[in-house]
């Protein structure tokens, strides 16, 4: 058996191709850089992630600053002609193309094929005699219009568009949609199909339109529903089969704080259309052949030249952030860029909230930096709290700090012997975070902290260093490994 949700963190708006014996899936992540995670599993349960697709995210210096909200946006991955592609868009921008041989290794750069504002969750479709569709839809924030999907003809080599957009469905003309959105373009039995949520992230479903022409018109089902379950939405996913040739539906559903978390559902075909979960609602537990459910490693004992894949920057990276001198620890260089409120900071080092239990535990040494420069662990949404280090005119401090709508609000503080400290920050499955501070004795509880979501994503927890704007550079903060255990250590 396994349990619902597969991966439970934000892994928002995924998508997912199969190749062979090997399942690569895709998600959102927005303004933060490396962009494009890439999973792999060979079971649909056990994920690792090995890749970012994206290295920088276009245009590069618009993102050297933390843009909320923008960025990349729902992707899509297919195979086709022995290469993996992977179409993004960004709403402010257009619609993206990268390939790669190998998921695992090397993509291109990202090279625009359709520019414009609005333009949202693409997805292509070759067809058997070889010409190429892409399906979108459209961001009202952007565009002025929603609830209606697209498609037009491109390029097989997806570099050029042939033929004008047709909207060939219009949630307005149909009876209690709202907000269709997310496509997703498939071929079977002679059939176009396109699988796509509609109704709102937390309140919406699932529905499959099919035609005998990629233009329509299409005739649709609702095939899955949050009913009597405790899974809103279920919104937006990837139909995949496995080599012997059972059907399967990977979604996300909202968990706030938690972030989009993805959950697995059979799938089957019953008179000519998919019936997706336990009759057309999500399961929470369910049968699979073999394997062993596992997410993706978020520990990093900094022992390579390399950071782990699960860490991201907030905005575009510059060389000079961090040294990784593999011996168990990392710096990172304290820059006065500091205008008092982290969410505007770049450099903030982050990987995605678990929305289970789970103690995160570093430490952290404040070497150099003047009067204000601080470093340390932080919770990162809308909303934060961090605990570290803060240097004062009469040494360093370890404090406990949360920001709400206006100043941070000091919760703790306690003057250091010496500018080190071990912190833990332990969450539990409501994004109740616990902070802690050990310097050479016990552990001190230092406060509570509710998480709340970021823009379009979850929590992060994330490690940072930086100094009042204006100060003079230098000086760096040196973490130790990032342990993460199941339950609170002594």
């Amino acid at each position: 058996m396994y349990a619902n949700p597969v991966l439970d963190a934000d892994w928002p708006d995924p998508d997912a191709v199969r190749v062979g014996d090997d399942y690569w899936l895709i998600a959102s992540s927005f303004n933060r850089a490396p962009g494009l995670p890439v999973l792999h599993s060979r079971d649909l349960i056990s994920w690792t992630l090995v890749n970012h697709a994206l290295r920088e995210v276009p245009p590069v210096e618009h993102f050297r600053i933390p843009r909320h909200g923008g960025g990349v946006w729902a992707p899509s991955i297919r195979y086709h002609d022995e290469r993996f592609w992977i179409v993004y868009p960004d709403p402010d921008h257009g619609l993206f193309v990268l390939t790669a041989k190998d998921p695992a290794g090397v993509w291109s750069e990202p090279r625009l094929l359709l520019p414009g504002r609005g333009l949202i969750d693409p997805c292509p479709l070759w067809d058997d005699d070889g010409r190429c569709y892409l399906v979108h839809g459209w961001a009202k924030s952007r565009a002025g219009i929603k609830n209606r999907l697209t498609v037009r003809e491109v390029s097989p080599e997806l570099d050029q568009v042939i033929g004008p957009g047709r909207t060939v469905i219009d949630g307005d003309l149909l009876p209690g949609y709202t907000t269709l959105e997310g496509p997703k373009f498939y071929k079977r039995d002679g059939y176009y199909w396109i699988f796509a949520p509609a109704g709102g992230v937390t309140t919406g479903w699932q529905s499959v339109f099919r035609a005998s022409s990629p233009y329509g018109p299409y005739e649709d089902r609702v095939v899955l529903a949050q009913g009597s379950t405790p899974v809103n939405g279920p919104h937006q996913g990837a139909w995949v089969d496995t080599p012997e040739g059972e059907d399967w539906f990977l979604h996300f559903s909202d968990r706030g704080p938690a972030g989009r978390v993805v959950h697995l559902q059979p799938m089957k075909w019953v008179d000519g259309w998919p019936v997706i979960g336990a009759e057309g609602e999500p399961v929470l537990r369910h049968a699979l052949p073999e394997g062993e459910q596992r997410e993706p490693e978020r520990a990093d004992a900094f022992e390579g030249p390399e950071l782990s894949p699960m860490w991201h920057w907030q905005a575009n990276p510059q060389p000079d952030w961090y040294d990784a001198p593999k011996d168990g620890q990392l710096r990172l260089a304290v820059l006065p860029d500091d205008d008092g409120n982290l969410r505007n900071l770049p450099q903030v080092l982050g990987q995605q909230l678990p929305g289970h239990h789970r103690r995160f535990e570093t430490s952290v040494r404040l070497d150099g930096g003047g009067p204000g420069a601080r470093a340390g662990l932080v919770v990162l949404g809308q909303t934060y709290a961090w605990i570290g280090l803060h240097r004062t005119p009469a040494g360093v401090d370890v404090v406990l700090r949360e920001r709400d709508t206006s100043d941070e609000e000091l919760l703790h503080q306690a003057q250091l012997e010496t500018p080190y400290v071990e912190l833990a920050a332990e969450v539990d499955e409501n994004a109740v975070v616990r902070f802690s501070y050990r310097a050479g004795g016990e552990w001190v509880e230092a406060g509570t902290f509710q998480a709340v979501e970021g823009r379009w994503i979850g929590a992060e927890v994330g490690l940072f260093a930086a100094a009042p704007q204006g100060t003079m550079e230098g000086g760096g903060a040196v973490f130790g490994p990032v342990r993460v255990t199941e339950r609170e250590t002594a």
